[in-house]
């Protein structure tokens, strides 16, 4: 194999491949200079295109039909019509994740990025359903108000991608790192959650067999990548996600009913609950609930980044970003929700080292056949939400440590930097151990505040403009702004 294939799989830095100062103005995102080599745009064999594929897909699953579910409970939807919201969430994470590896024009980040529902939006659209019931008095309208206004939130962010993207130079690795860490830590209460049993009404939640099911499963994955060489180390998820699902059948945690009442296949009916309405309230609520999850992506952006070793720059920034707005405002079309990224996909790039964007559109194409067939998806189902959450805390957990190794490159000794990232994850932290902190607020402030990813976030930008940027603070330190404000690590 050529040597680029093998640095490949420690993650390390490769200078031949790391994009010119200069290679961010005049080229397609995901396709700097010289780098037609970089293990980003690797092909992998079929067999192991599939199956790492598959592994991203199990990862990501829950995430996926979990809005459907609670919103469609929301608005009161019947088993059939519930059941049908799910395949489309699914058909359209396929697009979106496509859209988002693959790219067309500028858009697209072409980075193994997936795409999925966006969890932000399940609130306010529980609420929006709840405002068109009480105003129509029966729930015909409430997902066609949804519809339109998600609709207009896509088409936003689109037009917002070039402009909101040039916010990258308020994104040194100080904050990256803070930002990235906050990503890890504020997944692994679900992984957690997971591991309990998923919901508080699920059988057996809370019980030694649940919480012994998820450590099974963990104690799998770490074996799997304490003994096994090459692929089969980089499928250690996936054999850790099976394995605990076997031992799950015996311990009466694994529920057959999913894949007996689903149906084999199913194509998507464009608009089948009904044209989209345009309801002013809704698209102010959405659209706050898009600036939000454009803020997720790009710090997501910016740390897939650091660990594929290809620097998330402002072009491709605007183009992930348009991959979101496109895929956000296209999917009413086939009755799916807003398209954001997730970040749990980014902990399994970093462990398994796979950083090949096409494993990510393989897996793209897997969500797509899930959604055509239903009993595809019923199957990948069966894994119990305690195996999940044994494998999440692996997954969440390497989030958390590349943020950290990140930070420790970012100029810590700095007292400003200190300051930075202590009350940048402290207010992160806040909705992930206290969620009802917010509930006083406004909603925007909730909207936003809620979520400890787009808190912290905030708070790491302004107070990197506070201690960097503005006045006295950023002439004071005239003489280091290279390194203090952006410290870099060029290889030599």
């Amino acid at each position: 194999m050529a040597p680029s294939n093998t640095s490949s799989s420690d993650g390390g830095s490769t200078p031949a491949r790391t994009p010119g100062p200069d290679g961010t103005s005049h080229r397609l995102p995901g396709k700097p200079s010289g780098s037609a080599n970089h293990p980003v745009d690797e092909v992998l064999p079929p067999v192991k295109l599939f199956s790492t594929g598959l592994q991203h897909v199990a990862a990501m699953y829950a995430g996926v039909v979990a809005p459907p579910l609670i919103v469609g409970a929301g608005v009161g939807l019947s088993a059939a019509d519930l059941a049908l919201l799910i395949s489309a969430s699914l058909f359209t994470a396929g697009l979106a994740t496509l859209l988002q590896t693959l790219g067309v024009w500028k858009i697209g980040a072409r980075l193994p990025f997936v795409n999925g529902v966006s969890f932000a939006g399940v609130a306010p659209m529980i609420a929006i359903a709840k405002g068109s019931i009480e105003r129509t008095g029966g729930p015909k309208d409430a997902l066609p108000v949804i519809f339109g206004a998600v609709i207009v939130a896509g088409a936003l962010c689109f037009l917002a991608a070039p402009y909101f993207c040039k916010l990258i130079r308020f994104f040194p690795p100080v904050v990256q790192g803070t930002v990235i860490t906050l990503i890890g830590v504020s997944l692994l209460p679900v992984a957690v959650n997971w591991a309990r049993g998923g919901s508080p009404s699920a059988p057996g939640y809370g019980s030694m067999r649940a919480v012994g099911l998820a450590a099974i499963t963990l104690a799998a994955v770490v074996l799997c990548n304490r003994l096994l060489r090459g692929f089969w180390q980089q499928l250690s998820l996936l054999i850790g996600l099976a394995f605990g699902t076997l031992i799950a059948f015996p311990l009466g945690l694994a529920d057959f009913s999913a894949v007996q009442d689903a149906k084999v296949f199913a194509l998507p009916s464009p608009f089948h609950f009904g044209a989209p309405m345009f309801d002013g309230s809704a698209i102010v609520s959405l659209c706050i609930v898009m600036v939000v999850s454009m803020t997720e992506s790009t710090a997501d952006m910016l740390a897939l980044g650091k660990i594929v070793d290809r620097k998330a720059d402002e072009a491709t920034l605007a183009a992930g970003l348009r991959a979101d707005g496109l895929a956000t405002a296209l999917s009413p079309v086939f009755n799916g929700f807003a398209a954001s990224a997730f970040a749990q996909n980014i902990g399994l790039v970093a462990l398994t080292k796979i950083r090949s964007r096409f494993v990510v559109a393989a897996g793209g194409g897997i969500l797509i056949l899930l959604g055509l067939f239903p009993v595809l998806g019923s199957v990948v189902s069966l894994v119990p939400q305690p195996v999940l959450g044994g494998a999440g805390i692996v997954l969440f957990g390497t989030v958390a440590a590349s943020g950290i190794r990140t930070l420790a490159e970012a100029g810590m000794e700095s007292n400003s930097n200190t300051i930075l990232v202590s009350v940048s994850l402290g207010v992160g932290i806040v909705p992930i151990a206290v969620p009802a902190f917010y509930d006083s607020f406004p909603e925007a402030v909730r909207t936003l505040m809620h979520s400890g990813i787009s808190a912290g976030c905030v708070m790491a930008v302004l107070l990197n403009l506070l201690f960097h940027h503005v006045g006295a603070a950023r002439r004071t330190r005239s003489g280091q702004t290279s390194g203090t404000t952006v410290p870099t690590a060029t290889p030599s």
